[in-house]
């Protein structure tokens, strides 16, 4: 069902169901801080589960305080209802080239999802660089990364972006400091990965204002057993995080998805680890149901994917970075594992035809 086509505004100033009674009172030295004000911009195809994960932890910042502490408010490219990747139309309160979108006391965060090449234009750049200008902050969640970067505000800075478009990135503008992290601060920019990151990074906002006790209530209040630092790398196979098995595994993984293009021999990243190869492969087979050679080809056939559809690199270059010498055995090893050739899978993207690997919501 579509929002209505009406203003929007979300800023919550009265008690949720079921917290009543668990009302915290803040420090007095918080009281009387003006509340830090969001724009919001949504982008067609933008994650509603990113959204929904930043906003609701604000809105419960607000009433288990009893204060307004934050506020917020969505705003479009034309100013008209947005379709998420639920294809679910989202309302806003204006559009982003508006006299009174922004000013100084306010924060952009912009919010994209798939198809997020496509959604640059001068207008949108120029207004992202007028707010590097005036040194308004900058949160880029799920794949807005890109429009930072098409917009060349990223320079040296560190980032990131959804593990779906980081080989994309990475090689579309050459230079960059991309990162495998959940979020990453680096002055002004913060780069956010999307999804379930996005409530990480609502927490730390919340933490640096009102301390982590608040952030404890909002994730009872949320059944949220935790929240995790920015640094954690969103690559982790699931389960292995948090598990002793994650420690000795997880370098690995990193070690490999930093030698895609120039691969490390399974005895040099056992020597890396400090670990003997049958310890690696013992590791790969109880955790993992695989080796540490198919998981490496797995992971560069991934990024070769990736590169194939959301790039026009040629397709003996994506084999190059993907590290195969041969475009024969690159082509055979690519359809052994996704029935398709690489030529077929291009022309598919080409015709934006669904894309199975991309399948995922940012």
């Amino acid at each position: 069902m579509n929002a209505p086509n009406k203003h929007s505004n979300f800023d919550i100033e009265v008690s949720l169901p079921g917290t009543k009674g668990l009302v915290r009172p803040l420090p007095a030295s918080l009281v009387d801080e003006a509340a830090t004000e969001f724009v919001v911009l949504l982008l067609p195809g933008f994650s509603q589960l990113c959204l929904s994960s930043l906003i609701d932890p604000l809105r419960l910042a607000n009433d288990l305080s009893g204060r307004k502490l934050f506020s917020w408010r969505l705003v479009s490219r034309d100013g008209k209802p947005v379709e998420c990747a639920s294809g679910i139309s989202i309302g806003v309160s204006g559009n982003i080239f508006g006299a009174d979108a922004l000013d100084l006391r306010t924060i952009l965060m912009i919010c994209a999802g798939d198809g997020v090449e496509r959604q640059g234009e001068p207008r949108l750049r120029a207004v992202l660089r007028r707010c590097a200008r005036a040194s308004v902050q900058i949160y880029a969640l799920g794949t807005a990364a890109w429009l930072l970067a098409d917009a060349a505000l990223l320079g040296d800075a560190r980032c990131t972006i959804h593990w779906g478009r980081m080989a994309a990135l990475s090689e579309t503008f050459a230079d960059l400091a991309i990162h495998d992290a959940l979020f990453v601060r680096d002055g002004r920019i913060v780069t956010c990965a999307g999804g379930f990151a996005a409530f990480d990074l609502a927490a730390e906002l919340i933490q640096e204002r009102c301390g982590a006790q608040l952030v404890r209530d909002i994730c009872q209040h949320l059944t949220a057993d935790r929240w995790r630092d920015g640094a954690s790398c969103q690559s982790a196979p699931p389960g292995l995080r948090y598990g002793g098995a994650g420690k000795k595994l997880l370098p690995i993984i990193q070690l490999m998805e930093r030698h895609l293009e120039d691969l490390l021999p399974l005895e040099e990243i056992s020597l890396r680890v400090s670990l003997s190869r049958r310890q690696m492969e013992r590791l790969f087979e109880r955790h993992l149901s695989t080796t540490p050679w198919q998981h490496y080809l797995a992971l560069r056939l991934a990024k070769a994917r990736q590169l194939i559809e959301l790039t026009d690199m040629a397709i003996m270059d994506v084999a190059v970075a993907c590290g195969f010498v041969s475009s024969s055995h690159f082509s055979k090893t690519f359809r052994d594992r996704y029935s398709a050739l690489p030529s077929e899978l291009r022309e598919s993207a080409a015709t934006d035809q669904p894309r199975r690997a991309l399948a995922a919501q940012f």
